[in-house]
């Protein structure tokens, strides 16, 4: 098994919404073993969320559930509160010891991204955790 392998063994998986879920999922398993990888998928709430964006959580994880269902593939899903996405997923991957960090690009620009202090920006300057991001469409 190779090194990328072991990072995407048990990888913990931030999703924003159904339609990231399905493009998440696609790029993973393209890039892994659907019988060999064990992604818990997280979604992070506010403190203050709403209805609605819980409502937003619970179909990201039906879409990419199901996707992974017909591949064979086991997932485990749980939602997280924060104030910072970032600091929360890191906390969350080192909670679970996950195998990475895995994420599809959101689209934006990677400069754009570095001068607002982005997620993605975040995550690479602070995880201990290997990050991941995937190439959205690529087989």
């Amino acid at each position: 098994m190779s090194s990328s392998d072991d990072l995407l063994k048990n990888p913990i998986v931030p999703v924003a919404g159904a339609d990231d879920a399905e493009a998440t999922y696609d790029a993973l398993v393209a890039h892994s073993d659907s019988a060999d990888c064990r992604p818990l998928v997280i979604h992070v709430l506010a403190a203050d969320a709403d209805d609605a964006e819980t409502e937003r959580a619970r179909e990201a994880f039906e879409r990419f559930e199901s996707r992974a269902a017909n591949d064979g593939m086991t997932v485990d899903t749980e939602v997280y509160r924060g104030d910072s996405i970032a600091d929360t997923v890191i906390e969350a991957a080192e909670a679970a010891e996950a195998s990475a960090i895995v994420f599809c690009s959101r689209g934006g620009s990677a400069w754009f991204d570095l001068l607002a202090g982005g997620v993605r920006t975040s995550l690479l300057a602070k995880s201990d955790t290997p990050v991941v991001m995937l190439p959205v469409g690529e087989e």
